[in-house]
């Protein structure tokens, strides 16, 4: 099974429904198990916080949210891609092509930060090795895919608690640029491993 993290900055560009085609048809191959970035949901969290001043509990809570709302259009977008339910449900396999609804049980997770040094990226992480996945892929609007992991955190490409969590379990994880859907299969065997 691959993990497809998708960034919530494909929200608003032709790329995100070739990406869900793409990733539908490889699934016929492999499972797919899509997480989803937060997008203008997440942005809209980060506005009321400053607006609001609460705390980064109940912001990373409404991050959560705004990822489900993200998996939620996804399934309106792409029918086939079915709902993953986790951790509430850890009794089941993720369909072949699906995307993952999470929920608030990750707030019960004790070794997951409840703060916005943890994004979709690192919760990606978490699930892929929760359920064992043969490698983390991770798309993003990003040019320079070519850097070290330390490199990635630095700048702000990967949230701050990847490289920790990670190191604290190491899985295959690829980054691909958001524009590279038609190469997916062959980025699979010669993409950018981050290490």
């Amino acid at each position: 099974m691959l993990v497809v993290k998708l960034g919530g900055s494909l929200y608003n560009t032709v790329e995100l429904k070739q990406w869900l085609s793409a990733l539908a048809d490889y699934s016929q191959q492999q499972s797919i198990l899509i997480v989803p970035g937060g997008g203008p949901f997440a942005d809209q969290v980060r506005t009321a916080q400053y607006l609001h001043h609460f705390d980064d509990h109940h912001a990373h809570h409404m991050a959560i949210l705004a990822m489900a709302q993200f998996a939620l259009l996804i399934a309106g977008i792409a029918p086939q891609c079915q709902l993953f339910h986790y951790p509430k449900n850890t009794e089941s396999t993720p369909p072949s092509f699906s995307v993952w609804l999470p929920d608030e049980k990750l707030l019960s997770i004790k070794n997951l930060s409840h703060s916005w040094s943890v994004t979709a990226d690192s919760l990606a992480l978490w699930l892929s090795q929760q359920l064992n996945a043969d490698e983390l892929i991770i798309i993003k609007r990003v040019e320079d895919l070519n850097l070290s992991l330390a490199d990635l955190v630095n700048k702000q490409v990967l949230d701050a608690e990847f490289h920790a969590n990670y190191r604290a379990r190491p899985i295959k994880s690829r980054l691909l640029h958001y524009q590279d859907y038609a190469n997916f299969e062959q980025y699979l065997n010669k993409g950018h491993v981050i290490s």
